[in-house]
């Protein structure tokens, strides 16, 4: 059975994968395997590579995020990359002043 703080690190990174990968796709688009590297390097944490494929897949399929294919250099395959659209910018900033709210009341006297 995983402690406390496992089954809290778990809530607030791997199922909450969507709010990562919006706040890299702020700074630019990137292709799936790409995110998967830098949540690991930003954020610390590893998440399952199906994982942010689905995700991925659920905000695009949403509205939140677009996808489009970009030929490889050299001779390497097309890449599918991801850009975040408004509403994803909108979702992203509502989810994060919702964990900000949660995180003054928890620390509130």
């Amino acid at each position: 059975m995983s402690s406390p703080m496992e089954r809290l690190r778990n809530k607030v990174t791997k199922e909450v994968l969507w709010l990562y990968i919006l706040r890299l796709l702020e700074k630019r688009s990137m292709y799936a395997y790409e995110i998967k590297k830098e949540i690991e390097k930003t954020f610390g944490f590893s998440p399952a590579t199906v994982s942010s494929y689905v995700v991925l897949y659920k905000l695009e399929k949403e509205g939140y995020v677009t996808a489009e294919w970009k030929e490889g250099e050299s001779g390497k395959p097309a890449r599918k990359y991801y850009r975040i659209t408004e509403e994803g910018k909108n979702l992203l900033k509502e989810g994060l002043a919702f964990l900000t709210e949660i995180i003054e009341k928890l620390g509130s006297d």
